[in-house]
């Protein structure tokens, strides 16, 4: 992930916490109502605060942030008990100089056509909320917006 120098202490750290953890799971609300969670690469923390990544205009995510564009992502990496949430707003950008910059050939599963490809979008996501876990206090911990919480 391309991490850019933050304006916050509050960004710095959560840039810290997922830098290395490539996958985020994007969820969004489906049209009935049921919440819907499918992995997403993580392509830069931008200096403003937003994350972005890039996927399919005919993807079925689409039409649910056409619908309704608050999301969370979910960041994991067990082994080091390091759990992050973020909530935001989310925009679909068609911008090829910006998704030349973030292009790198570990989309191409997703992206078979490379960044040419006319289906191809671009995701941001303007962070509102995060929160993690602290494993040394056992607590959950509000970077942005939100609260902190004991789970003991």
């Amino acid at each position: 992930m391309n991490l850019q120098p933050q304006r916050t202490a509050e960004l710095t750290k959560l840039g810290e916490l997922i830098a290395s953890i490539e996958i985020a799971m994007l969820t969004t609300l489906e049209e009935d109502g049921r919440l819907h969670s499918r992995p997403l690469r993580t392509l830069q923390l931008d200096a403003e605060g937003a994350l972005w990544f890039i996927t399919s205009i005919s993807s079925p995510k689409i039409g649910e942030l056409d619908a309704h564009r608050r999301v969370t992502l979910s960041y994991c990496r067990p082994a080091r008990e390091s759990y992050v949430s973020v909530s935001g707003v989310t925009q679909i950008l068609r911008d090829l100089a910006q998704a030349r910059s973030l292009w790198s050939s570990s989309l191409l599963p997703w992206v078979p056509d490379g960044v040419e490809d006319p289906e191809l979008v671009l995701l941001k996501v303007t962070v509102e909320e995060a929160q993690y876990w602290d494993a040394d206090h056992r607590e959950q911990r509000s970077l942005l917006g939100g609260t902190t919480s004991s789970e003991r």
